[in-house]
Formats: C-alpha cells, structure tokens, sequence
C-alpha cells in the first residue's frame, strides 16, 4: 500500500478558516467559525486525501531562531484577534478526537516542522502532500512532495507541483528563496531589495538563477537603478533569503510512525461536534444527536434455507447494492421484512436459490423496494428478472421533495421522522476506511432499513395522496423506473475502433492547431497556462484587455470570444480548447466506460435528481455530448446498432417547451399559431415587430426566437442584451414589446408568481411540485431567481411528465406490436432506438402516433424522427 502523508500548517489553515466565514458562536457563547472552517477542511482532505499518516504542525510562539537573525522578523502583524485566540485549544481537541497527530516546536516555525517531515517522508518512499495558505511552503515542492496553498474561501487550492511552479512563475522550487530574498516578503516583514517585486525578482533568477549570482553578475544586470539596488542592498538580500529558507533539520523528537492515522474517535468527535453545535456536520459523519440515543433493539433471523413464511405474497425487500456498482452487481445481502418477520438473507444464499429467483420473478408477490430501478438492474445482471414492485420508498420521497438529496434510506428516515436508521457510512466507513462488516453487523443494519421503509410506506402514501401526487407516482414514476432499468441493463454498443480512430484525429487537429497558434504568436508556450497565454495575447500582441482577475489577465471563453475578430490566434485558440475538452471527456472519458464484457456503454439514468423532474445520465453523460461543434456531433458516429442489419431510429419532439407555454398560458396568438403549423419564430417577429410574414428578415427571426425560448426560461432583460449582443435598454423594449403580442404569456407569469407566493410551490400538468421558498425572501436577487423558477418549472416539468409519459407508452406499444425493437435512450426531447431494417415502416407510424398522443394539450405536439447506420446518421 502506498504510504501517504498530510501535513498542515495549523496556524495558517486556522487564519484561512477564521477570516473566510463570519463570526459563529454556540449556545454557549464561545466563537465557532475557525474552529468550524478547519473542521471542514480537515474532513475533505481525509475524503480527498486518504493519508495512512497525518500531522498537523503549529507555532510554538513568537520568538523564533530567525529572530537572532533580524530582530523585526514578523513585526508588521497585527495581534491575533481574540475570537480566533479562544478557538485554538477548540481546534486541537478537534484534533484529538480525530486522533491527527499535531506538534509545535520551542523557537521553531510551524513551516520547520514541515520541511523536516516531509523531507524524511520522502527518502522513506512516502508520496507527501502539505497543505497551507503560506506560499513560502511551496520552496518543499519535489516529484514526491505537492503543496496545496489555499486560495479563496475555505477549500479552493492551488497544488503546487514542481511543474505548477515553472508553469506560475518560470522558476524551480528551490529557486522560491531567491525569490524572497530578492523582493522580500510584507507578510513575514522579510525586507528583500527595497523597489524589486516579483516582475523584476523572476527575471533576473531567469537569467542569473540564484541570489548568490544574480549579487555576483551585478555588473551584467541591466538598468544602472536596479545595479544600484542591489549593490547597497546586498547583505540585506542575503538575510532575507536565510529568514524565508524552511529549516528542513530541525531538532524534532517525533517520528513518522507517530504520525500514523487510523481513523476518528466517533465517540469523541460526537461530543465535540454537540458542545460547539455543528449539527450539520454531526449529520454529515452520521452519528447526529437522534442516532445517540439508545437504539431500540430488533430481532431478526439470518436466513439458512427459504420457506414460504419468508417468500411471502407481500413483503418489504431490501438489496445493499454497494455504492454504485449495481452493473457489476456488487450486492452483499437482503432483508425481508413481512407479518410473519423480520429476515437477513446472505447474497450467495439468494443469488444460488432457485426459491428466491422464483419468488422474485412472481409478479403476484408484491414488494415494497428502496430505488427499484438500481435493485432491478442489479438483480438482472445476476440472472434474476424482478417483478412486482408496488411501492418505491425513494421514488415516492423524492416526489414530495424533490430538492432533498436522498443517500440512503436513513436520509428518508430522517427527513419523515421515522424509526431509526444508521447512515451507511456509519457501517462501512468511508473512503479508504470503507468495509463491510460481519454478517451479523449487516445484517441488522439490512433489517434496520428494510423496517424503516416498512413504517415509511404508510406515511408517504398519505401524503402523495394529500398533494393528488398518488397517480404521478403509480402511472408515471415507477413504470418509468423499470424501463429505464431495462435501458441501463441493455446499453448502447460502442465501436471502439471508430473512437479510437476519432481520438487520433483529433490528436492530429491539435498539434496541426498548436503550430499555427505558435506561428501567430511568434513562440511556442503553454497554451493551456491562462498567465503563459495572458501574456502572448495582451502584452505580446497587444490585444485589448477585456477583463483582469486577482492573478492576472483573464483568458476566459467569454472574453476570448469578444476579442475573436482581433486577431487570428484567438480562433484557433478557442478551437484548440474545443478539440481538447472533446478529446479528453468524451474520446478518452468514453473508452474507460466501455463494458468489458458487453463492448456497451451502460449509462446510468438519474430519475430522482432534477427539481423539474427531467432525467438526468451519468457513468457517463450522454445527454450532454456537445453537438454544435461538427467534431462533437461526429463522436454519436461510434454509438451503432448492437445487431447486424439494425439502425437507430431517432425521434424528438419539436418545440415542445413553446406548446406547453401555448397550453399552460392559453395565449391565443401562440395556440392559433401551432394549430395553423406556422413557424412560431417568425410569427412571434411579426407580431412583435408588426410586419407581414414577407418583411421578416433572418436577424428579426433570430431575435424573436432567443425571446421565446428565453420566456421558458424567465429570461431577464439583461440575459437577452447578452444573447443578442443588443443594448439592456433594447432587450427590454424587445421584452415588453413580446409580452403586448402574447398577453395571455404575461397573464400566466404575473399568475403564476402569484400563486406560488400564496402556495409556497408551483406545480406541473402531471401534479409534480417544486417548492420555491425563496419567493418570500427580501434578498431582491432570490427573489428575482424564484420568481424566474416559478414561471419555467411548470413549462419544463410538464415537458420532462410529458416525455416519460410517451416513453412508457411506447414500451406497451412495441409489446402490443410484437416488435424487437429496443428504447435505448432518452435525451432531453429526443428518444433514441435501436431496431431491425424490417420494422423501421412500422416505426414511422407508431412512434409518432405514441409521443403526439402523450398528452393532450389545446395545441398539437409535433414528433420528428429520422434514422441510420449510427446515432449520428440519424439525425
């Protein structure tokens, strides 16, 4: 096993935490916010990190060795407040109850400590990462040794490696010192070359490498000023680079061994987290006040053999699919909860019966489940068809609540007020600490949820019933779950050779993009170094400045964008980072997911993720493969049919966002248009800009088309200007002009802020809600950003119902036609299948019949489908 060291420099990471997050006190009155930030810091780098040994290093006062050296070392700081004074005993008993090591030396720097360990971890064969908001740490930075400088807030870093460190300022790590001592340091009141800065001190390392040359060549430095400086400021530089030289042999007396960690004190951790009131993060390790209290103890049986007590007609059936594995199938038990009792049953045990393969493929025995899709998928990959699944606990809260994030069956438990349930990560562990337990452990844990949900289901079907929500989940939600189950087990067939083939393509494009972006800018560089191509674009070619950040020139896609027809480079630059992002995400990113043994891809579909209720795919996204870009589009060549003489046949509707405005709003301009079959872009400019249908020019049909979708989307008239690259003052008129033409869509967006001011939430066609407690807030931009929410989640919710409505009748309809046609995909609007040549005339008829017949609305849904040899041939 790798060993694996974290160092953090304690005072530093304390300031950080203290000053980014206002002053919190408990209920006691003692101030929490150091102590919190560090607390969150400290829980990311264990999940982040995974080190087999951690030490957390702190000053040990103010007087230090280098003082001896110069008396005013760190005299410019000011007094350490006493808010953050009373937090560090807090921080170190932290630290205890998390069993990190920490250590402070007497006349030694937090930053000595350090050096000395992580120089000692690296000869042992350690990989070390040390974590500070202090820059003079970076000076350590080897192959072995990474510094991550905090930056912003709390967790946003910088990792220094040694080629950050040329990339950031052209220089080695070691060179850092010559640095300090050539322009000194404000923070540590370090002196340096009075007049020299960063600019000057990199240039002259570049040149002369080291301080002790740089002082030697005095006579070759240009600029008679800068000769002067250094002359009268020798001796001055060379003590200023002692003071910033990390004493990597300090005398210290603990070893690395004592810095092996093995894992947090629960119990300590628990009661410190409730002295200081960090209930959220009580939460988060799950060990929260509710699951402190005594567990009332259960009685189960671990199943030996099946009986018919166990395989009851109606049960509660639990799978512990581990983490999200389910297309391997990692599943590590089930419990059975019924009248008769309560059951663990081993995964080997299960999966080798013929009894439970039987009693899960029997549709009359009715199962209550927790994600039936993931449980379905999980079991058919080990040969078992599961069926009658009449309740889905995580389906039916995600509908009452589609803003929760649901984990685990706890969080369900939790959130409904029900009988308790340990967090998974309570009984596994998390991260490198993650394992599963005896039988015994998980088996009780396994009942837990399967009791849980029991208690749950009764509760959640009385309140699906109060919202009228009951159909959305019988009729839509869950005969969804198990078509996408059916999608996700059987895949989409990747050819690899045409990937790889795009990949090397692209690769060729690239080096062919980088030479011609050499040649513009008369040098090669790093083109993907924002300091290396601020430089090249703003001072070498001399482009107009669009905007700066903290660190530089900003080299932003909005703002090469703007500067696109300045200059040749900037194209080819914007090109460059399309072809790279393909290359990496989608070419590379889609050979690691091909199924070894399948050669499919598997995507997984997020049913319970959107507050809009859209799906969502991941492992990997295929929603989201950029098609403006001709190379992007090309990328859906390698998704083929998985049978010879098969196509993929494509269909998606057309414009559905508009038709359900039309319907919703019941705007007669916008429903006589879609009745009529006109084209809703050019009707909206004539209405809006009064001219007849022959006056409409391509630009007023732009316009009028970003108006429209941006009504979906409660486009401001800020939003527009940026769309259309027209004034604020123009977008506005052009959106007042819009809402005159289409009074009914003025009507139902004045309505509808309305109501879910009254009501707290909005909802769709199909009753699925949104809560949009922001609506009441006094904050004006919450405010503006629910009343934007109210008036597009009904429009896309009800696009998202309508679309999983057509698909689940579109899966009745192949069964009634016979046909062998599969639904692999749904993306967005469209549906894509895969089906044999000989069915595709039936296709033509039946699938637009199906998803125009969805729903009925005042207007008529629209359905366009083509098909071909892949998903690119058929669009």
């Amino acid at each position: 096993m790798t060993k694996k060291l974290v160092l953090i420099d304690g005072n530093s990471i304390a300031y950080r935490a203290f000053f980014a997050l206002p002053l919190l006190n408990n209920d006691k009155g003692v101030h929490t916010n150091a102590i919190y930030g560090f607390t969150m810091i400290l829980m990311k780098i264990l999940e982040d990190e995974k080190p087999s040994h951690m030490l957390v290093a702190f000053d040990a006062g103010k007087t230090t060795f280098r003082h001896e050296t110069f008396q005013e070392y760190k005299g410019g700081r000011q007094k350490t407040p006493p808010e953050l004074s009373e937090q560090f005993p807090f921080i170190r008993e932290l630290l205890d109850a998390y069993q990190v090591s920490r250590y402070e030396l007497e006349n030694y720097e937090a930053d000595d400590i350090i050096g000395t360990l992580s120089r000692q971890a690296e000869k042992d064969g350690y990989e070390v990462k040390v974590i500070s908001g202090d820059k003079d740490l970076t000076q350590l930075v080897t192959d072995k040794i990474t510094v991550d400088i905090t930056k912003k807030g709390i967790t946003d870093v910088d990792s220094y490696t040694p080629e950050f460190v040329q990339e950031k300022y052209g220089l080695t790590p070691e060179q850092i010192i010559d640095m300090k001592g050539l322009m000194g340091d404000t923070s540590d009141n370090i002196p340096g070359v009075p007049g020299v800065g960063e600019k000057t001190a990199i240039k002259l390392l570049t040149e002369f490498t080291s301080l002790e040359n740089v002082l030697g060549s005095i006579d070759k430095v240009s600029g008679k000023k800068l000769k002067e400086k250094l002359e009268e400021n020798r001796d001055q530089a060379l003590m200023s680079k002692k003071l910033a030289t990390i004493d990597c042999e300090a005398p210290i007396a603990i070893g690395l061994d004592e810095a092996y960690y093995e894992g947090y004190d629960s119990k300590k951790v628990t009661e410190l987290f409730k002295e200081l009131g960090f209930n959220s993060l009580l939460e988060k390790i799950g060990t929260d006040a509710a699951k402190e209290e005594e567990i009332e103890e259960i009685s189960f049986e671990v199943v030996g053999e099946f009986s018919q007590e166990i395989l009851s007609d109606e049960a509660t059936l639990y799978a512990e699919v581990l983490e999200d594995s389910y297309h391997q199938a990692d599943i590590i038990g089930f419990s059975i909860i019924n009248k008769q009792g309560h059951y663990f049953i081993p995964a080997e045990l299960a999966l080798n019966s013929a009894q439970f393969k039987e009693w899960a493929e029997d549709e009359t025995k009715k199962k209550t489940v927790y994600d039936g899709k993931k449980t379905t998928v999980a079991l058919r990959w080990k040969g078992i068809s599961l069926k009658g699944i009449n309740f889905d606990i995580l389906i039916a809260a995600y509908l009452l609540n589609p803003s929760a994030t649901f984990e685990d069956v706890a969080s369900v438990s939790k959130a409904h007020g029900v009988s308790v349930v340990q967090h998974d990560e309570v009984v596994y562990g998390k991260g490198a600490k993650r394992s599963i337990p005896g039988d015994d452990q998980v088996g009780e844990h396994l009942v837990r949820k399967g009791l849980a949900m029991s208690d749950l289901k009764e509760k959640l079907i009385n309140q699906l019933e109060e919202n009228d929500q009951s159909a959305l989940l019988y009729d839509l939600e869950m005969p969804l779950s198990l078509i996408l189950a059916e999608m996700e087990a059987t895949g989409v067939k990747v050819d690899v050779d045409r990937l790889k083939t795009m990949g090397k393509n692209l690769t060729d494009q690239l080096k062919t993009l980088e030479e011609s972006i050499y040649a513009h800018a008369g040098e090669a560089f790093n083109i993907n170094s924002p300091k290396q191509l601020g430089v090249i674009l703003f001072e070498k070619l001399n482009l107009p400045v669009v905007k700066k950040t903290k660190t530089g020139y900003s080299t932003s896609a909005d703002v090469l964008e703007k500067l696109e027809d300045k200059h040749e480079i900037v194209k080819d630059i914007l090109h460059y980072r399309q072809l790279g992002k393909l290359q990496s995400t989608y070419i590379e990113g889609l050979l690691k997911v091909v199924h070894k043994d399948t050669q499919k891809i598997h995507t997984r579909f997020n049913q319970v993720l959107t507050t809009t209720g859209r799906l969502s795919s991941i492992d990997p996204n295929l929603q989201n493969i950029p098609i403006r870009l001709e190379e992007g589009k090309k990328i859906r060549q390698a998704f083929v049919p998985s049978e010879k003489d098969w196509v993929i046949f494509a269909a998606d509707y057309s414009q559905i966002e508009l038709r359900v405005l039309a319907h919703i709003a019941n705007d007669k301009n916008l429903v006589d248009a879609f009745q009529n079959d006109l084209d809703i872009h050019t009707k909206t400019a004539m209405d809006v800009f009064h001219v007849s249908e022959d006056q409409v020019t391509s630009n007023m049909r732009r316009q009028a088309k970003a108006v429209n979708f941006g009504i979906v989307y409660g486009i401001s008239d800020f939003g527009l200007s940026q769309n259309l690259g027209i004034t604020r003052k123009e977008a506005g008129e052009f959106i007042k002009r819009y809402l005159e033409s289409f009074v009914g869509v003025q009507e139902y967006m004045e309505d509808i802020v309305a109501d879910a001011r009254d009501k707290g939430y909005v909802k769709t066609l199909l009753q699925r809600r949104r809560y949009i407690p922001e609506i009441t807030s006094r904050n004006f931009n919450l405010r503006s950003f629910a009343e934007r929410t109210a008036m597009n989640t009904p429009i896309q919710g009800s696009a998202a119902d309508i679309i999983k409505k057509a698909m689940i009748d579109m899966a009745e309809r192949l069964k009634k036609e016979n046909l062998q046609t599969k639904l692999l995909l749904q993306v967005h609007d469209e549906l894509i299948f895969e089906a044999p040549k000989e069915e595709v005339a039936i296709l033509e008829k039946v699938v637009p019949e199906v998803m125009e017949n969805a729903v009925e609305l005042k207007v008529p849904l629209k359905v366009d489908y083509s098909y071909g040899n892949s998903w690119y041939d058929a669009k």
